[in-house]
């Protein structure tokens, strides 16, 4: 059952990918879910380089999870990874929900950096 699953989720993300690429000016906003934590990256895929990041063990963020749940936390590190975009100098992205559904905690890290700011 976990390898069909996981099969599942590669399909989604190759499908997805062939659409969603990150550019210098709107880099790609790909987030990967484990049962423990989240993690969120800016990415420009013409260079291939990483812009910003974010996660659940980032000491910024963590510092502020304590008592948070899950979904809670995942909002936290799409504010932060937001704040970290805006930073740099970066108002739009695109969203690469990397193969997981969107509901849960990778529509709340999504809605958290909406609200810090982030256009997509």
């Amino acid at each position: 059952m976990k390898n069909k699953r996981i099969e599942m989720r590669r399909a989604r993300q190759k499908r997805v990918r062939r659409k969603v690429t990150g550019t210098p000016e709107r880099p790609r906003l790909s987030v990967f879910r484990s049962a423990r934590h989240i993690y969120a990256q800016l990415i420009d895929d013409s260079t291939g380089t990483t812009l910003a990041a974010a996660s659940t063990l980032t000491a910024t963020v963590k510092g502020t999870l304590g008592g948070l749940k899950k979904t809670e936390a995942a909002k936290a590190v799409g504010r932060a990874v937001a704040e970290q975009a805006k930073g740099k100098g970066y108002e739009a992205v695109v969203f690469d929900r990397n193969g997981f559904l969107y509901h849960g905690r990778v529509k709340a890290l999504s809605e958290g950096a909406r609200e810090a700011g982030l256009k997509f």
